[in-house]
């Protein structure tokens, strides 16, 4: 399994509204196409909000990216969720093992 971390650095004022936006279109998009968000938080002066969203493979990510990007749902959203984010971080991970402590 990989996941990515993304971190986006949200407009001056904008979270509110961002985290709006997050929940009430894109997780629904997410979940429509069989990419599970993890989980999401702010940092603690509310200016990056980091979410996780996993994959089976590597190779899935371009292809469920496609998917997402072309439903209608997300093209009708244009450039909304993109007008609230200064910058955009994003990095694969893949999961490890950890021994019980």
């Amino acid at each position: 399994m990989v996941s990515q971390i993304r971190i986006y650095t949200i407009n001056k004022g904008m979270m509110d509204s961002w985290i709006n936006v997050f929940q009430e279109k894109l997780m629904p998009i997410h979940k429509k196409c069989g990419i599970p968000i993890v989980g999401a938080w702010t940092n603690l002066d509310r200016s990056e909000f980091i979410w996780v969203r996993s994959f089976s493979t590597i190779e899935e990510i371009a292809s469920k990216e496609s998917e997402y990007f072309a439903t209608p749902e997300r093209t009708e959203l244009g450039d909304l969720p993109g007008s609230h984010i200064a910058k955009i971080e994003v990095k694969v991970v893949e999961s490890v093992v950890l021994p019980v402590a």
